[in-house]
């Protein structure tokens, strides 16, 4: 193992390839490219071959990148390039500059997740000099904060054109902690359609933010249900299947009826557990709630359709010892359970299983004033150093 000056020296490298990373506003609505862009840039300074997988409309990309031979086996270690927006909350420093106060660095993604593909970009001179019989790739992929989107295409692109890897390791902050089941996730939007007038005369007119709160409400009565009657798994906190609403708009003032309210909504499944029934008993009560807007005015109605689904993770049974190298390299004989989700799902429907480990919490995610303990990214370097031993047989 190198010495604690050679450590300091990777954990610098990898602050700056931070502070580079976090300069991109690569919120999910704008295009990841430039990110990219400077990724292959620090590839190619280390002459390491890397390809893109790009999204149907061009404007956004995945990329892969490969360390050593072209052969089946070898390791991903893969994140994503996008990051949640920062409108409207209250940041005490610029969220697109990094920002040390201490041993601690605020800014968008430093722990969600562009810690983890600093530390692998830190890293290159290691693994370059390594000498690897099965490969090391990197996979970065663009749109993962609304629903997975590019992560299915860059898998197709693994499935087709490369040799299969034996697992992934999915950097998403952990603790370090190695993770090897999580929630699924399903999103839905739901539009209702009503009937505008005055605010005098709301029996001439179909509230749509009325018939909104009443869908809310039942969403709610759900949701109350699952946790204290549906199925349990004590590894997950809170250990139950989750029902949450994050989004709902709707109307133009106050005194007319309004015509039309949306609102978002989540399915969080424990793995294994069916939300077919649950859905059902969802659209029973907008068919029972349309049944009466239409006695009122026949083209109301009330639409949902799905946004985003991400698979529920368990270990899959021919990936153990592939764990066993993980958990050896975070020193860890413990494996531990998330609720939140991650593009693992992806990998293992395309074959390729996939273990979550990465520095950070995920306490920080999605919040202002996001930030990552240098310590964490110490460690990370740590647990890639141990990784390199176990790669090349050292």
């Amino acid at each position: 193992m190198p010495d604690g000056q050679h450590i300091n020296t990777i954990v610098a490298a990898s602050i700056e390839r931070l502070r580079s990373l976090v300069g991109f506003d690569s919120v999910s609505s704008n295009s990841n490219i430039p990110v990219i862009e400077y990724i292959e840039s620090c590839l190619d300074a280390h002459g390491v071959r890397h390809e893109r997988a790009p999204s149907p409309d061009g404007t956004k990309t995945n990329l892969l990148a490969r360390i050593g031979p072209n052969v089946a086996g070898g390791v991903i270690l893969s994140g994503h390039t996008d990051v949640v927006p920062v409108v409207g909350q209250p940041w005490e420093t610029d969220p697109f500059t990094l920002t040390q106060k201490g041993e601690t660095l605020f800014g968008r993604g430093t722990s969600d997740m562009k810690s983890f593909i600093a530390i692998c970009l830190a890293m290159l001179p290691e693994f370059v000099a390594l000498k690897l019989e099965k490969p090391i790739w990197f996979a970065f992929s663009y749109d993962e904060e609304v629903g997975c989107l590019g992560a299915p295409h860059l898998l197709k692109y693994i499935v087709k054109n490369i040799p299969r890897p034996a697992y992934a390791i999915i950097g998403e902050p952990t603790l370090m902690q190695v993770v090897t089941a999580h929630k699924g996730v399903i999103s839905f939007e739901t539009i209702v359609h009503g009937l505008e007038g005055h605010s005098s005369q709301p029996h001439l007119g179909v509230n749509a933010v009325h018939i909104a709160c009443e869908l809310v409400h039942f969403l709610s009565g759900l949701a109350a249900e699952m946790a204290a009657s549906g199925m349990r798994d004590e590894r997950f906190n809170p250990p139950h299947s989750t029902v949450h609403v994050g989004i709902i708009n709707g109307g133009t003032a106050r005194n007319i009826i309004p015509l039309e309210c949306k609102f978002q909504w989540e399915i969080r499944p424990l793995p294994g557990e069916k939300y077919d029934l649950l859905i059902a008993r969802y659209q029973e009560r907008c068919d029972a709630l349309i049944k009466e807007m239409k006695k009122t005015f026949a083209q109301a109605d009330i639409v949902t359709r799905p946004m985003s689904r991400m698979a529920g993770v368990t270990l899959p049974a021919n990936a153990q010892a592939s764990c066993q190298t993980v958990m050896r390299s975070a020193q860890t004989n413990q494996e531990h359970a998330v609720s939140f989700g991650t593009e693992a799902g992806v990998f293992n429907e395309h074959g390729v299983p996939a273990i979550i480990c990465g520095p950070g919490s995920i306490e920080q995610a999605h919040k202002p004033n996001e930030f990552i303990e240098i310590s964490q990214i110490r460690e990370c370097v740590l647990f890639m150093q141990r990784l390199s031993s176990e790669l090349s047989g050292g």
